[in-house]
């Protein structure tokens, strides 16, 4: 797995309010919000790791039905 986001989806990692420290995820395909992540992660970079698994969980399909 590679650390470049493909094209076209794009991740905005954020700090969380609650616990201070802490950060999330959304994820965009074209602009348009596809999923948001409710977990919070200890850091910028577990967090934008838990992202691009999102991003291929989405590309392979898996989980869907």
């Amino acid at each position: 797995m590679t650390n470049e986001v493909p094209h076209p989806y794009s991740i905005t990692i954020e700090p969380v309010k609650k616990p201070e420290g802490h950060f999330g995820w959304a994820l965009r395909k074209h602009g348009k919000l596809t999923e948001r992540c409710d977990r919070t992660f200890p850091s910028e970079a577990k967090a934008y790791e838990s992202a691009l698994k999102a991003i291929e969980r989405e590309q392979t399909g898996f989980g869907s039905r």
